[in-house]
C-alpha cells in the first residue's frame, strides 16, 4: 500500500554556479538571435490540432466499423494518438511550458488527457513536483517505486524470479496506463499516497474536476463504443481492444521516458542528515540519457520524449527548442568536465537490459 508518511527534506549541495549561469545565458542568447520566446508558437498550435484530428478521426473510425480487426485497428490508432497528445502536450503543459499562464496549462491539460484517460493533476504532482526535483532517489521518485514485480533500484529487495526481468519488464510497462489510470489515480485524489496535498484544486472542487474526467474518459473510451458497436463486434471485444490499446500506448510510453534513468544505472538512497554529497547538475548528468531518434523528425512528434536530459535541464522550456538546447548542452558540459553523449536508441535499449539483468541478479 502507497505510503502517505511526509518525507523529511532533502537538498543537493551547493555546488560552482558557473555551469548554470553558461546554460543561461547560452539559451538566453539563442533566443534572442531568434528573437523568440520558450513557450509553444503557432506551428506547436498546429501541430496540437493535427493530432486532436487525428485522434478524433480514428475514434470516429472506430465506431463505423462492423469487424474485428477493422475496429481493432482504428481504436489501437485512437488510443495511441491519445497517448501522443499526452507526450506532446501534457508534459510540456504540466510544467507551463505552452501558454505563459499557468492556469491556462492545467486546463489545456484536463483536455487533452481525457481521451487516454490519465489524471492531468496526479501526474503533474507526480512528474513535475516529485520526479524532477528527487528522480534516482530511493523513496522520493515515485517512477521507482517498490512494486513487488521489478527491482529499480540496489536498494530494493530483490526475489528469485525477479532474474528473469530483462524478458518481463515490457508487460509491467505495458500495465502502467491501466493501472494509474483505474487504481492510482483513485489513491493520489483520495489521500491514500504523498500526492493529494502536491494537487492544485483540493476537497470537493478537486473531487469534482476529477471525477468529471474519468466520467468523460469512461463515456469516451468505453460507455459510446459499447452503445454504439454491432453485434459483430461484442462487449468482450471492445473492452480487450480497449486493454490492449492502452497497453500498446504505455509499453511505448514508458519505455522512452524511464529507460532514459534505467540506462545509467545510478541510484541514491536519501542520507540521514538531509543533504545529498552531490549538486544538482552533477545529479541529472549522472542519472539521464538524451538519445537520438532517427530519422530526426520522429523526435518532433514523440515531443521530444528522446532528449531527455534536456528536458530535464530546460524543464519549463517547449519540446520545440530541445535540439537547439542539446546542442548548446552539448558545447557547454565538456567545458565543466562533463560527459555528455547523445545515444543511439539501440544503445539505449541495451544499457536497459543490461541494468535489468544486474538488478535480477543475486547479490554477491
Amino acid at each position: 500500500m502507497p505510503d502517505t508518511t511526509p518525507l523529511p527534506p532533502l537538498a543537493f549541495q551547493r555546488e560552482a554556479s558557473e555551469i548554470h549561469q553558461e546554460l543561461m545565458r547560452a539559451s538566453q542568447a539563442y533566443l534572442a538571435t531568434r528573437g523568440d520566446h520558450r513557450f509553444a508558437d503557432g506551428r506547436m498550435f498546429a501541430k496540437l490540432l493535427a493530432l486532436i484530428l487525428l485522434c478524433a478521426g480514428f475514434y470516429a473510425l472506430s465506431l463505423q466499423q462492423q469487424h474485428f480487426w477493422a475496429y481493432f485497428g482504428c481504436y489501437v490508432g485512437f488510443i495511441f494518438s491519445a497517448m501522443m497528445l499526452t507526450v506532446n502536450v501534457v508534459h510540456d503543459a504540466s510544467h507551463n511550458a505552452v501558454f505563459k499562464r499557468a492556469r491556462l496549462n492545467h486546463w489545456l491539460n484536463i483536455f487533452v488527457s481525457m481521451p487516454l484517460g490519465l489524471d492531468a493533476d496526479c501526474w503533474r504532482v507526480r512528474h513535475v513536483i516529485f520526479h524532477h526535483a528527487y528522480n534516482n532517489i530511493e523513496g522520493y521518485d515515485p517512477d521507482i517505486e517498490p512494486n513487488g514485480v521489478l527491482r529499480q533500484t540496489p536498494f530494493q529487495r530483490r526475489k528469485a524470479f525477479m532474474r528473469l526481468q530483462p524478458y518481463y519488464w515490457p508487460i509491467v510497462a505495458a500495465l502502467t496506463f491501466p493501472y494509474y489510470i483505474w487504481l492510482f489515480d483513485w489513491l493520489d485524489r483520495a489521500g491514500k499516497t504523498r500526492m493529494t496535498p502536491k494537487m492544485m484544486f483540493q476537497g470537493r472542487k478537486g473531487w469534482g474536476i476529477f471525477l468529471l474526467g474519468k466520467l468523460a474518459h469512461f463515456t469516451l473510451a468505453l460507455a459510446i463504443p459499447l452503445w454504439l458497436t454491432p453485434p459483430t463486434i461484442g462487449v468482450g471485444t471492445v473492452l480487450l481492444t480497449y486493454l490492449l490499446s492502452q497497453m500498446l500506448s504505455s509499453l511505448v510510453f514508458v519505455m522512452l521516458i524511464v529507460g532514459t534513468h534505467w540506462a545509467k544505472a545510478n541510484f541514491y538512497q536519501a542520507p540521514e542528515q538531509g543533504r545529498l554529497a552531490h549538486g544538482w547538475y552533477q545529479h541529472v548528468f549522472a542519472t539521464t540519457f538524451d538519445w537520438q531518434a532517427s530519422p530526426a523528425w520522429l523526435g518532433y512528434w514523440l515531443g521530444g520524449a528522446n532528449l531527455h536530459l534536456t528536458h530535464h535541464l530546460f524543464p519549463h522550456w517547449n519540446h520545440r527548442h530541445y535540439p537547439a538546447l542539446s546542442r548548446i548542452i552539448e558545447e557547454v558540459a565538456p567545458r565543466f568536465g562533463i560527459d555528455y553523449r547523445v545515444l543511439e536508441l539501440r544503445e539505449l535499449l541495451r544499457l536497459q537490459q543490461r541494468f535489468l539483468s544486474a538488478m535480477g541478479r543475486k547479490p554477491s
